[in-house]
């Protein structure tokens, strides 16, 4: 039986759109957080998208103290690769391939459809779209890591990939976005990476930067 589909917030950037981007957030965020992004991404009018940010389930967070709140998957000890959950993140991988599903059944082919996410989002976003059935048209990776589970499938079959990372991200540190660089590099993707004088967040070069990469990709 397939997942409930996640709560998600919506936006269109006009009638009938032909292409979809799946954005997920960071812990303890919600669907809302990049609402804004849309209209600083300045696309171009005649791209006719639609913006989807589900809402990750709420649950207590181990190293947060059990706190209750939006997350993808716990984090049992803050070891990136080896304290998440894997149970969480299957689930989770799950949820997104249900919203690709979903995607698909409105009539969005999945060479158009964008996998994108932040942090927690990143890993969720990276995990679907390269080990997933699915050949889209791009997968985003901010400030994020690539768990090292298990070898990558050989990247000339795959989608493009674009990661950027902070230099000062002292929440999940650069060595680690660096690390899913060279990984995905070293099985031959199609990838575009970007670093910045920056902690765990997002800068107007880097939103500059993601609006001229998904122009690309949405016009193979």
């Amino acid at each position: 039986m397939p997942p409930e589909l996640l709560s998600c917030v919506e936006l269109e950037t006009g009638s009938d759109p032909q292409h979809a981007v799946i954005w997920l957030h960071g812990l303890g965020a919600d669907g809302h957080d990049f609402e804004p992004i849309v209209d600083a991404l300045a696309l171009p009018e005649d791209i006719s998208i639609r913006f989807i940010f589900p809402h990750a389930p709420v649950r207590p967070v181990t190293i947060n103290g059990g706190m209750r709140m939006r997350a993808w998957y716990d984090f049992l000890q803050l070891i990136p690769g080896k304290g998440e959950s894997r149970a969480d993140i299957t689930a989770s991988v799950d949820a997104v391939k249900g919203l690709i599903v979903h995607e698909q059944e409105r009539g969005i082919a999945e060479q158009n459809i964008v996998l994108a996410g932040f942090s927690q989002g990143g890993v969720i976003a990276l995990l679907t779209g390269l080990f997933g059935p699915y050949r889209l048209a791009g997968i985003m990776g901010l400030s994020t890591y690539l768990p090292r589970w298990s070898s990558l499938p050989i990247g000339e079959e795959m989608p493009p990939v674009f990661l950027a990372h902070g230099r000062f991200d002292d929440v999940l540190p650069f060595t680690l976005g660096a690390q899913a660089r060279d990984d995905l590099v070293g099985a031959g993707y199609d990838l575009e990476w970007h670093e910045y004088p920056m902690p765990h967040s997002v800068s107007n070069e880097e939103v500059e930067a993601i609006s001229r990469w998904l122009q690309k990709v949405l016009a193979r």
